[in-house]
């Protein structure tokens, strides 16, 4: 592991002037004005890259929070409230499983660890590193489309950050919005009802940030959340002093684990080895598990109905998204095609018995969704796909909000607007979104 003096806050740089953006598809690079999404070149769609000009991982030694690595973050300024990752070793998980180095990427509540995410996922990293991006003056409200964590770590952080933010989101997803503080009227919630998901707020997200006055926050084509949420990755690699063999997390639309092999790439400057990713999806709605056991490098349109009828039958709503960044350039397919990964289907009987053994042996509980990361992990290992000696590392993507609701009153942040997704589309109700700002 190669590691830099700690260097100053000015050395390091917060400015647009220390990375730049850059297209994979036509390598055409720009300086970045925080809200850019897209090349606007000719060509098919890409995720853009941040290029770093720091080729040396250099975290900065007097931080604690997030911006701790802010070396590899697409960041203007620092915000108050931040957390991190905290990565450990489980001498009795390494046990049981027969994993002499498997170790936890925890993101969530757990005070003893030092783990203290206000929202108890590791959505609060991407939260914060979008909030950092974005120049002050834009004057628009910026639209986030979640299935639930991510608009809690967006409510939060725009909340006690003076940031106007719309959230939309379904019906489902507001048992998530429980908060230690009260949310500020700058932050306004939509809620779809009916038989709504992940996917009806985005494309109600992304009809809204059309509109004067607002900007789409972008999901995983904005760069400051890979990047934000890669940083699980170099909190791994700075604690075990190498980067694992294999890296395991559940996903619904993969960005987390695009950002985790993005990370990577930087670590090795594009010359690997990388973690082999080891992703994983809440059976019976498997859709990434299944168009990549094929091997295609195009995503197969869903049958609407049947994904419907499958998201309904899983656990683990956040896991859910019907459109992900698969087929995209520098997406899903690419990394996992770089990575030599793989992704495996977990049902909820698996999910809930990987979150009891967890909690029975750490203490602490974990969201579904980890759960399901964490069974795939305990199905690798009693079938031997991973040697017992590989480095191993797995991402706890929440955890803790049990422990966070004994020890804070909690407050709930009830929906502004309430629209049935039948009519997410009628003109009246969308002018009544508008008015929230008004």
């Amino acid at each position: 592991m190669i590691l830099c003096e700690d260097v100053s806050e000015d050395a390091v740089g917060r400015t647009p002037g220390h990375f730049v953006l850059e297209c994979p598809v036509c390598g055409f690079a720009s300086e970045d004005d925080g809200l850019r999404l897209n090349c606007d070149r000719s060509h098919g769609p890409a995720l853009l890259v941040s290029k770093y000009g720091a080729d040396v991982f250099c975290p900065a030694f007097g931080e604690d929070g997030l911006y701790r690595y802010r070396q590899w973050l697409p960041i203007r300024r620092t915000l108050k409230g931040s957390g991190r990752t905290v990565t450990y070793q489980s001498e009795s998980l390494s046990k049981q499983t027969g994993l002499a180095n498997l170790w936890f990427a925890f993101n969530g509540y757990w005070p003893e660890k030092g783990a203290c995410l206000p929202t108890g996922t590791f959505k609060d990293l991407e939260a914060y590193s979008v909030l950092g991006r974005m120049p002050l003056d834009s004057g628009r409200v910026l639209v986030v489309a979640s299935a639930g964590n991510t608009a809690a770590a967006f409510a939060r952080a725009c909340s006690l950050n003076r940031v106007p933010c719309l959230i939309l989101m379904p019906e489902a997803g507001l048992a998530q919005m429980r908060f230690d503080v009260p949310i500020d009227s700058c932050v306004k919630v939509v809620s779809l009802t009916g038989s709504s998901d992940y996917t009806d707020a985005i494309r109600a997200a992304d009809r809204i940030a059309q509109l004067p006055g607002f900007m789409l926050e972008g999901g995983a084509r904005n760069i400051a959340r890979r990047d934000g949420l890669g940083t699980v990755l170099l909190n791994a690699y700075e604690t075990i002093g190498r980067l694992p063999e294999f890296y395991f997390q559940a996903i619904g639309s993969g960005t987390g684990a695009i950002a985790a092999h993005e990370a990577a790439r930087r670590i090795t400057a594009g010359r690997g080895p990388y973690p082999h990713l080891r992703l994983s999806q809440n059976a019976p709605f498997v859709p990434i598990r299944d168009v990549w056991r094929s091997r295609s490098p195009e995503w197969l349109s869903l049958n609407e109905k049947r994904a419907r009828r499958e998201i309904d039958q899983i656990e683990s709503k956040v896991l859910c998204n019907r459109c992900p960044p698969y087929a995209i350039r520098g997406g899903l397919y690419d990394a996992l095609v770089e990575s030599e990964g793989d992704v495996a289907a977990v049902t909820n009987e698996q999910a809930a018995l990987a979150a009891e053994l967890f909690e029975t042996s750490e203490g602490i509980d974990i969201e579904p969704a980890a759960a399901v990361a964490f069974a795939s992990v305990l199905e690798a290992a009693a079938g031997g796909s991973i040697p017992a000696d590989a480095t191993v590392v797995v991402n706890i993507t929440g955890g803790g909000k049990r422990k966070l609701a004994s020890d804070t009153v909690l407050i709930p942040k009830l929906p502004d607007v309430s629209i049935d997704v039948a009519d997410a589309e009628d003109g009246e109700r969308v002018f009544e979104v508008l008015r929230l700002f008004r």
